[in-house]
């Protein structure tokens, strides 16, 4: 896969990429990350890519133009390819848009900032809007982390098993016959009792019948406590 982000600020992902999975992704040549900075395709010498929207306002809008050219300079082609704004106005990331995205051979990021984009961007550039959550950040910088990290995880041969995906928190739970999306149940490791805190008996009774049990149990137990939403959706 390849990933492009379409960004003022390219320093923000210095260091970033360069370690864990997406650093190993991208040693192995199975992602190719690019990082674009839009500002190179203005005109005049300022280099101005924001300006004073229509119908006043308090901030300043990116211009339209300069992320225009820049989609053009990397000679998409379709199908094959989706283009992404960033926006706290997009549809809710998920771990199921995640596994879609992974789907695709080349991923194309648009980050806004400073009080928002043309809106034109998101009408005639991007195919959708993705959020991170329904708050505000300063850019779109962090959410192309997020959704890069995220993607990138689930490649093919990037994870050294490919099991390390199923049964964790917000995929679809292959320890029940239903549909369920629950958190991951509970984990533990060595050693076996600390601070007057044991690790629950039957991780330890070598029976993998009451195992898959117990996990499913607390799974359920964790997800009604924490993320009852989760339940209501099936």
């Amino acid at each position: 896969m390849q990933i492009d982000i379409l960004s003022l600020f390219p320093e923000m992902f210095q260091g970033v990429f360069e370690a864990s999975i997406v650093g190993r992704a991208i040693n192995r040549k199975l992602l190719k990350l690019n990082i674009c900075n839009f500002r190179q395709f203005t005109l005049d010498k300022h280099h101005t890519v924001d300006d004073r929207p229509f119908g006043g306002g308090v901030g300043m809008i990116l211009k339209i133009e300069p992320i225009y050219k820049a989609l053009k300079s990397l000679k998409l082609r379709k199908p094959g390819t989706k283009i992404i704004l960033l926006s706290p106005q997009g549809k809710p990331f998920t771990q199921r848009e995640a596994k879609r995205l992974s789907k695709y051979k080349r991923l194309v990021l648009i980050c806004g900032h400073y009080e928002g984009v043309d809106e034109r961007v998101g009408q005639k550039l991007a195919d959708e809007q993705l959020s991170i959550g329904d708050y505000v950040l300063t850019g779109g910088e962090i959410p192309a982390m997020v959704v890069t990290d995220a993607v990138t995880r689930l490649l093919p041969r990037v994870l050294s098993k490919s099991e390390a995906t199923t049964n964790e928190s917000f995929q679809p739970c292959t320890l029940h016959p239903k549909p369920y999306t629950l958190l991951e149940a509970p984990q533990y490791t060595r050693p076996a009792k600390f601070l007057n805190k044991s690790v629950p008996k039957v991780l330890l009774c070598g029976n993998h019948e009451k195992i898959k049990a117990w996990r499913l149990k607390e799974a359920l137990k964790k997800t009604r406590k924490l993320r009852p939403d989760l339940l209501k959706r099936v």
